[in-house]
C-alpha cells in the first residue's frame, strides 16, 4: 500500500464498517447491497469457508516490514486486494464510481468496474489518475454492443477485460425483491443507453421459460471477447476445474474463482471451497485470483496461502462508500491493507510472495460457530468438512 498520510475522516473500524453503512441508505438500496440469491445459503458458506481454517503464527520471526506489492499481469500493484466489480455506485453515494476510482487510485491499489456502473467507464478512467484499472464486461444481446464496450475499454486505458461467466441470467434475490430495488423505475446506466442488463428472470410464454432479449452467453461468445482485443482476458465466475481449464484454452490470461458473492446460483459452492481445485488445474498456467466473502486481513492470508494470486473485496467497498464516499473507501483501503500487513508480520511474512500452504492449518471440528447469516460479519458454520492436510515448503525461521 502507498505510504501517504490519511485525510482526516470517517473513524470507524472494519468490524464497524457494515452497520455504519445501513444507517447510511435506506432499506432499498440496502436490499441491493446485502441481497444474496434465494435463502442466501451460498452467500452465508463463502463466509463459513473462511471459519474451516486456522493461521499458524511464527514466533521471533525477526520481520521489520511488509511490502504488500505485488504484480498481476505483469502490472505491479499495491496490494494483495483488488476492488471486486459491482453496479450501481451512485445509487449508494452520490460520489458514484468515480469516488472508488480516485480513491484506489491514489493507493495504488486495483480496482475492476462493472459494465453496470453508474458513472462512464471515462470518466472512471479519469478519477483513476495513473491507479491501475480493469474494465468488467457482461455480455450483451448485440454482440457489437459487447465489442464496443471492449474498444472504449481500451482507449481509456483498462489494463484487462474481466468478462463475467456466470450471469446469464440474474440470479432470485428473495431480499433485494423485498426492498424494491429497480424493481419500480429503470436504474441508469452510465455506459450508455445502448448497455443492457441481464434479464432478471425466464418468462412463461406459454409453452416454455422464455430468456426474451438475452446475450447469448456460451463460449463462442467468450472467444469472440478474446478475438476484439489484445488486452489481457480475465474469466471470472469459475466454479470448477473444468471450466477453468476451458477459460485458459479459450486465451485467458486468468481467471476469478467467484460465485457473484452468492448472488446467482444458491446452493452454488463456496468460493474459497473451490479454489484448491481450480488451482490445481490451471495455476501453472494462469494467475488465479477468488472473490467471495472476504472480510478481513485475515481471510486475504488464507487465500493467499490456498493459492490465490490476490483477492476481490465486493460489498465492503460499498459499505465504505455508502459510508463516507471517496473518503470512506480510502479508509477501508487503508484499514484492510494494514490488517493484512498486520497478519503477515505475525506469520513471519515480509512479503505477500513469502505466503504458501504451510501457513495454515484445518481448524479444530469444534471451531467456533458464528451465530447469525448474511450480513452480521460472519455466516453461521453447519459442519466442517474433512480438509487434506496442508503441503508447501517448510516454515521460515
Amino acid at each position: 500500500m502507498a505510504s501517504r498520510a490519511p485525510r482526516h475522516g470517517p473513524s470507524w473500524t472494519l468490524g464497524e464498517l457494515e452497520a455504519v453503512a445501513q444507517r447510511s441508505v435506506d432499506g432499498r438500496i440496502w436490499g441491493y447491497i446485502q441481497g444474496g440469491a434465494g435463502a442466501e445459503r451460498t452467500q452465508s458458506a463463502n463466509e463459513a469457508a473462511f471459519l474451516r481454517w486456522v493461521l499458524v503464527p511464527e514466533a521471533l520471526a525477526g520481520v521489520r516490514s511488509v511490502d504488500l506489492s505485488t504484480s498481476l499481469l505483469g502490472t505491479r500493484v499495491g496490494s494483495p486486494f483488488f476492488v471486486a466489480p459491482t453496479a450501481y455506485h451512485r445509487e449508494v453515494h452520490p460520489e458514484g464510481e468515480r469516488a472508488v476510482a480516485a480513491a484506489a487510485g491514489d493507493l495504488g491499489v486495483l480496482a475492476t468496474y462493472s459494465t453496470l456502473s453508474s458513472d462512464s467507464l471515462e470518466e472512471i478512467a479519469a478519477a483513476s489518475g495513473e491507479g491501475p484499472r480493469w474494465f468488467q464486461l457482461y455480455f450483451q444481446p448485440e454482440p457489437a454492443t459487447s465489442v464496443e464496450l471492449v474498444r472504449r475499454a481500451e482507449r481509456a486505458g483498462y489494463g484487462a477485460i474481466v468478462v463475467t461467466v456466470d450471469t446469464p441470467i440474474l440470479g432470485s434475490r428473495d431480499r433485494q425483491e423485498r426492498s424494491g430495488f429497480a424493481l419500480g423505475r429503470p436504474v441508469p446506466i452510465g455506459n450508455g443507453p445502448s448497455v443492457r442488463t441481464p434479464p432478471r428472470g425466464p418468462s412463461w410464454d406459454g409453452g416454455a421459460y422464455e430468456l426474451g432479449d438475452a446475450a447469448e452467453a456460451n463460449w463462442a461468445a467468450l472467444e469472440a471477447v478474446r478475438k476484439a482485443t489484445t488486452l489481457p482476458l480475465v474469466v471470472k465466475g469459475v466454479l470448477s476445474p473444468g471450466a477453468a481449464r476451458r477459460a485458459v484454452e479459450v486465451g485467458a490470461n486468468a481467471v476469478i474463482v467467484s460465485n457473484h458473492g452468492g448472488r446467482q446460483l444458491d446452493l452454488a459452492p463456496a468460493t474459497l471451497d473451490a479454489l484448491p481445485g481450480v488451482v490445481r488445474e490451471v495455476g501453472r498456467h494462469v494467475e488465479v485470483y477468488l472473490d467471495g466473502g472476504v472480510r478481513r486481513g485475515s481471510d486475504v492470508a488464507v487465500a493467499l496461502a490456498l493459492g490465490a494470486r490476490a483477492v476481490g473485496v465486493g460489498r465492503p467497498v460499498l459499505w465504505a462508500l455508502a459510508a463516507g464516499g471517496q473518503a470512506g473507501v480510502d479508509r477501508y483501503l487503508r484499514l484492510l491493507g494494514t490488517e493484512v500487513a498486520n497478519t503477515l508480520v505475525q506469520l513471519g511474512c515480509s512479503s505477500v510472495s513469502a505466503v504458501d500452504r504451510s501457513l495454515i492449518r484445518p481448524a479444530p471440528a469444534e471451531a467456533p460457530r458464528a451465530t447469525e447469516g448474511p450480513g452480521t460479519g460472519r455466516a453461521t458454520v453447519l459442519h466442517r468438512p474433512d480438509a487434506p492436510q496442508p503441503t508447501g515448503r517448510p516454515r521460515r525461521g
